[in-house]
């Protein structure tokens, strides 16, 4: 209590100060107890985003599934406003945990859907994660070959050596593995052959107008060469315009993710 009384009077003095400081972290403040809540009543739920194959008529490859968080109400709390706040902290923990569950849950449910499912490197090595995962890789139907993990590019080189282990680990039980926003990060291409992933999810910034941005152009399809030499699927992420998805199929480019496609949606 002395704790919180003390931070309200340093957040006080702060706004005399400083008010838009204040009203940023005021409002922080109420995003990360919504968030809390929601985390303590089970109030989380996927939404299901398509990833389609780059054909003449796509098809659905697989979905990623975006946790979301609802408040009381039934609302969804803004993930820009939390996930930056708690990507290394233990409530980061908590939502993957909570995300993995779900995901779980949802490839039980539905034997031949496949999903991926966002993880921070620093979950791996998280016992109640492990847990999570172990009780549900002990299911039958092949539900390990339906589960995809995407882990960011700075995450993965954060803990490099952990991933490397953890994802041999995993490749006897059929899990999949995508690198998230491929060329945004730190990723040094000296460490790809070192990796066990199965594709790329390239970062979509060089996707935005494609069609007529030449530097975008060369930079997407160097980032699809590299995949393709160390035999990994491209997916194009961040696609909205028809435009977009005619340019990156000349390109060679496997798969197509974005709201030209459809947006996330909790029921399939």
């Amino acid at each position: 209590m002395q704790n919180a009384t003390l931070a309200r009077v340093e957040m006080d003095e702060q706004a005399l100060i400083d008010p838009l400081h204040y009203a940023m972290a005021s409002r922080d403040a109420d995003v990360m107890h919504l968030v809390d809540e929601a985390l303590a009543a089970g109030r989380a739920r996927l939404a299901f985003h398509p990833i389609v194959t780059a054909d003449a008529k796509p098809r659905v490859a697989f979905y990623e599934g975006l946790v979301r968080l609802m408040d009381d109400a039934g609302r969804i709390i803004p993930a820009a406003h939390f996930m930056p706040l708690v990507d290394e902290t233990g409530m980061g923990r908590q939502i993957d945990c909570a995300t993995l569950d779900l995901a779980l849950r949802f490839l039980r449910q539905n034997p031949k859907v496949r999903l991926s499912v966002n993880v921070s490197a620093r979950s791996i090595g998280d016992g109640e994660w492990r847990r999570i995962l172990d009780a549900g890789l002990l299911h039958r139907n092949d539900l390990g070959e339906r589960l995809i993990f995407e882990i960011s590019e700075t995450s993965a080189m954060m803990l490099h050596e952990n991933v490397i282990r953890f994802m041999a680990e995993m490749q006897p039980k059929g899990v999949g593995f995508a690198l998230d926003g491929f060329g945004a990060g730190m990723t040094a291409f000296r460490y790809l052959k070192d990796f066990f992933f199965d594709l790329v999810k390239i970062d979509k910034s060089f996707i935005r107008g494609i069609e007529s941005d030449p530097d975008n152009q060369v930079l997407a399809e160097a980032l699809i060469t590299v995949a393709h030499q160390f035999e990994m699927f491209a997916v194009a992420d961040g696609v909205e315009t028809a435009a977009e998805a005619a340019f990156l199929r000349q390109v060679g480019v496997d798969c197509l993710q974005g709201y030209y496609f459809g947006v996330p949606k909790f029921d399939l």
